[in-house]
């Protein structure tokens, strides 16, 4: 947890994808998710949260995750954006940078 709240309070934007590992869609999400990591490189920090072993991380006030995919992206600590379910790379890509300049 304490690791965590270091990660997204840093300077570099960080994408956090929380699933499941019974989830389809999670793992229909997985290659996404690397293909935008070899297409943004250093930008931006990408790290997977499962929900089944972080149970009081997601369900907390901070971030109520009800359904996974959930995708958020935080900088400085703040939360940038948020969107659960499937997204094509290109889409997550324009968020990211959009959300980042």
């Amino acid at each position: 947890m304490d690791k965590f709240q270091t990660l997204i309070n840093s300077d570099k934007p960080v994408l956090v994808d929380f699933f499941a590992t019974w989830c389809g869609p999670c793992q229909m999400l997985a290659p996404i998710l690397h293909e935008v990591k070899e297409e943004l490189g250093d930008k931006v920090t990408i790290i997977k949260i499962d929900v089944d072993k972080n149970q009081q991380l997601m369900s907390g006030p901070q971030f109520q995750v009800r359904g996974v995919p959930t995708l958020m992206l935080f900088q400085k600590g703040k939360m940038l954006w948020r969107q659960s379910g499937v997204l094509p790379k290109e889409e997550i890509v324009k968020i990211v940078l959009d959300k980042i300049q």
